[in-house]
């Protein structure tokens, strides 16, 4: 597919682009629903990125995700029946998890 793009938010005043060649798409067979093509289509999505080994995040950011995160984020999509739109969920689904662990903590309350 493209690269994948972060939109900026708490964190990542930038926002944040992840070179596709990072990202690793595994399918496989969907358990849900399907219809006349639930076993012959790999239509269920694991998408996995490596920060550790990735190019796109500077030092302050990495130190925060492996600080919150162990090892690779790995997301997994099947809801759909269409492999293309279950791609999509599952990189949106990443991008909205690397936004949540570069957040800074929030203020602590007294």
């Amino acid at each position: 597919m493209k690269d994948l793009r972060v939109p900026p938010g708490p964190g990542l005043p930038e926002g944040l682009v992840i070179p596709d060649s990072e990202l690793v798409e595994r399918f496989s067979r969907s358990p849900g629903p399907g219809g006349q093509s639930v076993n012959t289509t790999d239509s269920r999505v694991e998408l996995s990125w490596d920060p550790a080994a990735s190019s796109a995040l500077d030092e302050r950011q990495l130190a925060r995700l492996l600080a919150r995160s162990s090892g690779p984020l790995v997301v997994v999509s099947h809801e759909q029946r269409s492999q293309h739109r279950n791609r999509v969920a599952a990189r949106e689904r990443l991008a909205d998890r690397i936004r949540e662990l570069l957040a800074p903590p929030p203020p602590t309350r007294r």
